[in-house]
Protein backbone atom coordinates (compact mmCIF):
# COMPACT_ATOMS: atom_id res chain seq x y z
CA UNK A 1 0.00 0.00 0.00
CA UNK A 2 1.40 3.38 -0.99
CA UNK A 3 1.35 5.86 1.88
CA UNK A 4 1.92 9.55 1.21
CA UNK A 5 3.60 12.02 3.54
CA UNK A 6 0.39 14.02 3.85
CA UNK A 7 -3.29 13.17 3.85
CA UNK A 8 -6.51 15.11 3.45
CA UNK A 9 -8.63 15.41 6.59
CA UNK A 10 -11.89 17.31 6.18
CA UNK A 11 -10.31 19.50 3.52
CA UNK A 12 -7.11 20.17 5.48
CA UNK A 13 -3.74 18.81 4.39
CA UNK A 14 -2.29 17.00 7.39
CA UNK A 15 1.17 15.41 7.67
CA UNK A 16 0.97 11.64 8.04
CA UNK A 17 3.32 11.48 11.04
CA UNK A 18 3.01 13.43 14.31
CA UNK A 19 5.76 14.40 16.70
CA UNK A 20 4.56 14.07 20.30
CA UNK A 21 5.96 16.36 22.97
CA UNK A 22 4.82 14.72 26.21
CA UNK A 23 7.21 14.10 29.12
CA UNK A 24 10.06 16.25 27.81
CA UNK A 25 9.94 19.01 30.45
CA UNK A 26 12.72 21.60 30.09
CA UNK A 27 14.07 19.81 27.02
CA UNK A 28 10.82 20.30 25.10
CA UNK A 29 12.14 23.22 23.05
CA UNK A 30 15.31 21.33 22.11
CA UNK A 31 13.57 18.10 21.14
CA UNK A 32 10.79 19.85 19.24
CA UNK A 33 13.36 21.90 17.35
CA UNK A 34 15.21 18.68 16.49
CA UNK A 35 12.00 17.15 15.17
CA UNK A 36 11.23 20.16 13.01
CA UNK A 37 14.81 20.23 11.69
CA UNK A 38 14.53 16.52 10.84
CA UNK A 39 11.43 17.17 8.75
CA UNK A 40 8.45 16.69 11.05
CA UNK A 41 5.70 19.15 10.20
CA UNK A 42 2.99 18.06 12.67
CA UNK A 43 3.37 18.73 16.39
CA UNK A 44 1.17 17.37 19.18
CA UNK A 45 1.10 18.95 22.63
CA UNK A 46 -1.35 19.82 25.42
CA UNK A 47 -2.03 22.64 27.86
CA UNK A 48 -1.32 20.25 30.72
CA UNK A 49 1.84 21.28 32.53
CA UNK A 50 1.82 18.00 34.44
CA UNK A 51 3.00 16.10 31.34
CA UNK A 52 3.65 18.75 28.68
CA UNK A 53 5.53 22.04 28.38
CA UNK A 54 3.50 23.89 25.76
CA UNK A 55 5.60 27.04 26.03
CA UNK A 56 8.69 25.05 25.05
CA UNK A 57 6.89 23.94 21.91
CA UNK A 58 6.07 27.57 21.18
CA UNK A 59 9.69 28.62 21.47
CA UNK A 60 10.73 25.87 19.06
CA UNK A 61 8.09 27.02 16.59
CA UNK A 62 9.24 30.63 16.89
CA UNK A 63 12.84 29.60 16.19
CA UNK A 64 11.92 27.59 13.10
CA UNK A 65 12.14 29.33 9.74
CA UNK A 66 8.72 28.11 8.68
CA UNK A 67 5.48 29.87 7.90
CA UNK A 68 2.42 29.11 10.00
CA UNK A 69 0.87 27.14 7.15
CA UNK A 70 3.87 24.82 7.02
CA UNK A 71 3.14 23.40 10.47
CA UNK A 72 0.17 21.37 11.70
CA UNK A 73 -0.35 22.25 15.37
CA UNK A 74 -2.51 20.22 17.73
CA UNK A 75 -3.06 20.79 21.42
CA UNK A 76 -5.56 19.72 24.05
CA UNK A 77 -7.95 20.79 26.78
CA UNK A 78 -7.37 18.79 29.96
CA UNK A 79 -9.81 18.52 32.88
CA UNK A 80 -8.72 19.41 36.42
CA UNK A 81 -8.02 15.78 37.56
CA UNK A 82 -5.43 15.47 34.79
CA UNK A 83 -3.63 18.66 35.82
CA UNK A 84 -1.24 19.56 38.61
CA UNK A 85 -1.28 22.90 40.45
CA UNK A 86 -0.20 24.83 37.32
CA UNK A 87 -3.67 25.28 35.88
CA UNK A 88 -4.33 27.09 32.60
CA UNK A 89 -7.78 28.18 33.78
CA UNK A 90 -9.83 29.12 36.82
CA UNK A 91 -10.93 25.80 38.38
CA UNK A 92 -14.05 27.49 39.74
CA UNK A 93 -15.16 28.72 36.34
CA UNK A 94 -17.71 26.93 34.17
CA UNK A 95 -16.39 24.36 31.74
CA UNK A 96 -17.27 26.72 28.92
CA UNK A 97 -15.05 29.38 30.44
CA UNK A 98 -12.31 26.88 31.26
CA UNK A 99 -12.15 25.85 27.61
CA UNK A 100 -11.97 29.49 26.51
CA UNK A 101 -9.24 30.27 29.06
CA UNK A 102 -7.19 27.17 28.25
CA UNK A 103 -7.49 27.79 24.52
CA UNK A 104 -6.38 31.41 24.84
CA UNK A 105 -3.45 30.28 26.99
CA UNK A 106 -2.48 27.70 24.34
CA UNK A 107 -2.44 30.32 21.60
CA UNK A 108 -0.20 32.50 23.78
CA UNK A 109 2.13 29.61 24.61
CA UNK A 110 2.44 28.57 20.97
CA UNK A 111 2.67 32.10 19.59
CA UNK A 112 -0.06 31.55 17.01
CA UNK A 113 -3.51 32.94 16.33
CA UNK A 114 -5.21 29.67 15.41
CA UNK A 115 -4.88 25.92 15.80
CA UNK A 116 -5.23 23.14 13.28
CA UNK A 117 -6.65 20.63 15.76
CA UNK A 118 -8.04 21.04 19.28
CA UNK A 119 -8.52 17.84 21.24
CA UNK A 120 -10.47 16.93 24.37
CA UNK A 121 -7.79 15.14 26.37
CA UNK A 122 -10.26 12.53 27.55
CA UNK A 123 -13.85 12.35 28.83
CA UNK A 124 -14.42 13.18 32.49
CA UNK A 125 -15.91 9.74 33.18
CA UNK A 126 -14.82 6.22 32.24
CA UNK A 127 -18.16 5.11 30.80
CA UNK A 128 -20.43 7.28 28.71
CA UNK A 129 -20.27 11.06 28.57
CA UNK A 130 -21.12 13.44 31.40
CA UNK A 131 -22.83 16.83 31.32
CA UNK A 132 -19.34 18.29 31.75
CA UNK A 133 -18.18 16.53 28.61
CA UNK A 134 -21.07 17.89 26.60
CA UNK A 135 -20.57 21.44 27.89
CA UNK A 136 -16.88 21.16 27.07
CA UNK A 137 -17.51 19.79 23.60
CA UNK A 138 -20.05 22.53 22.82
CA UNK A 139 -17.44 25.12 23.84
CA UNK A 140 -14.92 23.43 21.54
CA UNK A 141 -17.48 23.42 18.72
CA UNK A 142 -17.88 27.16 19.18
CA UNK A 143 -14.14 27.63 18.75
CA UNK A 144 -14.21 25.60 15.55
CA UNK A 145 -17.15 27.55 14.15
CA UNK A 146 -15.36 30.80 14.93
CA UNK A 147 -12.39 29.66 12.84
CA UNK A 148 -10.04 29.48 15.81
CA UNK A 149 -9.32 25.82 15.19
CA UNK A 150 -9.74 23.99 11.93
CA UNK A 151 -10.60 20.58 13.40
CA UNK A 152 -11.63 18.92 16.66
CA UNK A 153 -10.64 15.63 18.23
CA UNK A 154 -10.91 13.48 21.32
CA UNK A 155 -8.29 11.41 23.12
CA UNK A 156 -8.28 8.48 25.54
CA UNK A 157 -11.77 7.49 24.49
CA UNK A 158 -13.64 4.20 24.54
CA UNK A 159 -15.84 2.93 21.73
CA UNK A 160 -19.11 3.61 23.57
CA UNK A 161 -18.02 7.16 24.33
CA UNK A 162 -16.99 7.79 20.75
CA UNK A 163 -20.27 6.43 19.45
CA UNK A 164 -22.24 8.72 21.78
CA UNK A 165 -20.16 11.71 20.85
CA UNK A 166 -20.62 11.15 17.14
CA UNK A 167 -24.35 10.56 17.56
CA UNK A 168 -25.02 13.96 19.15
CA UNK A 169 -22.11 16.23 18.31
CA UNK A 170 -22.86 19.14 16.02
CA UNK A 171 -19.23 19.24 14.90
CA UNK A 172 -17.93 15.73 14.42
CA UNK A 173 -14.48 14.78 15.72
CA UNK A 174 -11.92 14.56 12.94
CA UNK A 175 -9.39 12.76 15.13
CA UNK A 176 -9.27 10.12 17.84
CA UNK A 177 -5.97 9.82 19.70
CA UNK A 178 -5.59 6.67 21.80
CA UNK A 179 -2.85 4.64 23.40
CA UNK A 180 -2.65 1.69 21.06
CA UNK A 181 -2.15 -1.84 22.39
CA UNK A 182 -1.31 -4.86 20.23
CA UNK A 183 -3.22 -7.08 22.67
CA UNK A 184 -6.48 -5.39 21.63
CA UNK A 185 -5.71 -5.76 17.94
CA UNK A 186 -4.19 -2.30 18.00
CA UNK A 187 -7.46 -0.82 19.30
CA UNK A 188 -9.34 -2.71 16.59
CA UNK A 189 -12.90 -1.71 17.50
CA UNK A 190 -12.20 2.00 17.83
CA UNK A 191 -10.15 2.01 14.62
CA UNK A 192 -12.96 0.28 12.76
CA UNK A 193 -15.47 2.86 13.94
CA UNK A 194 -13.11 5.66 12.92
CA UNK A 195 -12.64 4.17 9.46
CA UNK A 196 -16.39 3.92 8.98
CA UNK A 197 -17.03 7.49 10.12
CA UNK A 198 -14.33 9.56 8.39
CA UNK A 199 -12.28 9.93 11.58
CA UNK A 200 -8.50 9.68 11.54
CA UNK A 201 -7.09 7.46 14.26
CA UNK A 202 -3.93 8.79 15.90
CA UNK A 203 -2.00 6.03 17.67
CA UNK A 204 0.40 6.81 20.51
CA UNK A 205 2.65 4.62 22.67
CA UNK A 206 2.89 2.27 19.70
CA UNK A 207 6.31 1.15 20.90
CA UNK A 208 6.27 1.61 24.69
CA UNK A 209 2.85 -0.02 25.16
CA UNK A 210 3.85 -3.09 23.18
CA UNK A 211 7.38 -3.95 24.21
CA UNK A 212 6.68 -7.63 24.85
CA UNK A 213 4.78 -8.16 21.59
CA UNK A 214 7.47 -6.43 19.56
CA UNK A 215 10.16 -8.74 20.93
CA UNK A 216 8.50 -11.90 19.63
CA UNK A 217 10.41 -14.04 17.16
CA UNK A 218 8.09 -13.21 14.27
CA UNK A 219 8.77 -9.47 14.59
CA UNK A 220 12.50 -9.91 15.18
CA UNK A 221 12.75 -12.13 12.12
CA UNK A 222 10.88 -9.55 10.06
CA UNK A 223 13.36 -6.88 11.11
CA UNK A 224 16.28 -9.11 10.12
CA UNK A 225 14.71 -10.02 6.79
CA UNK A 226 13.73 -6.48 5.79
CA UNK A 227 16.75 -4.68 7.19
CA UNK A 228 14.44 -2.30 9.04
CA UNK A 229 14.32 -1.40 12.71
CA UNK A 230 11.40 -2.55 14.84
CA UNK A 231 10.16 1.06 15.26
CA UNK A 232 10.22 1.45 11.48
CA UNK A 233 8.19 -1.73 11.06
CA UNK A 234 5.62 -0.59 13.61
CA UNK A 235 5.24 2.92 12.24
CA UNK A 236 5.01 1.62 8.67
CA UNK A 237 2.40 -0.90 9.80
CA UNK A 238 0.45 1.90 11.47
CA UNK A 239 0.46 3.96 8.29
CA UNK A 240 -0.61 1.04 6.13
CA UNK A 241 -3.62 0.23 8.33
CA UNK A 242 -4.73 3.86 8.21
CA UNK A 243 -3.37 5.29 11.45
CA UNK A 244 -1.63 8.60 11.91
CA UNK A 245 1.18 7.53 14.25
CA UNK A 246 2.97 9.57 16.89
CA UNK A 247 6.62 9.33 17.78
CA UNK A 248 8.19 11.02 20.77
CA UNK A 249 11.80 10.02 20.24
CA UNK A 250 14.50 12.37 21.49
CA UNK A 251 17.22 10.88 19.27
CA UNK A 252 18.13 12.70 16.03
CA UNK A 253 19.12 9.34 14.56
CA UNK A 254 15.74 7.84 15.38
CA UNK A 255 13.93 10.89 14.02
CA UNK A 256 15.58 10.30 10.66
CA UNK A 257 14.81 6.58 10.82
CA UNK A 258 11.17 7.28 11.66
CA UNK A 259 10.71 9.54 8.65
CA UNK A 260 12.29 6.86 6.44
CA UNK A 261 9.13 4.77 6.83
CA UNK A 262 7.81 6.44 3.70
CA UNK A 263 10.57 4.77 1.67
CA UNK A 264 9.35 1.17 1.86
CA UNK A 265 6.21 -0.95 2.10
CA UNK A 266 5.28 -3.99 4.13
CA UNK A 267 3.82 -7.00 2.38
CA UNK A 268 0.26 -8.03 3.20
CA UNK A 269 1.70 -11.00 5.09
CA UNK A 270 3.92 -8.77 7.21
CA UNK A 271 1.02 -6.42 7.97
CA UNK A 272 -1.01 -9.42 9.10
CA UNK A 273 1.82 -10.65 11.28
CA UNK A 274 2.08 -7.36 13.16
CA UNK A 275 -1.69 -6.95 13.28
CA UNK A 276 -2.10 -10.28 15.04
CA UNK A 277 1.11 -10.41 17.11
CA UNK A 278 0.73 -11.50 20.74
CA UNK A 279 3.37 -11.55 23.45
Amino acid sequence: MTVTKTRQVRGLTVPSFLYGTAWKEDQTELYTSQAIAAGFRAIDTANQRRHYYEEGVGRAIAAATLSRDQLFLQTKFTYRPGQDHRLPYDPNASFTDQVAQSFASSLQHLGVDRLDSYVLHGPSVRVGLSDADWETWRAMEALQRAGKTRLLGVSNVGLDQLQRLCADAEVQPAFVQNRCFARTGWDRAVRAFCAANDIVYQGFSLLTANDRELRTRAVLDMADRTGRTIPQLVFRFALQVGMLPLTGTTSPEHLAEDLAVFDFELSDADVKTIKTVVG
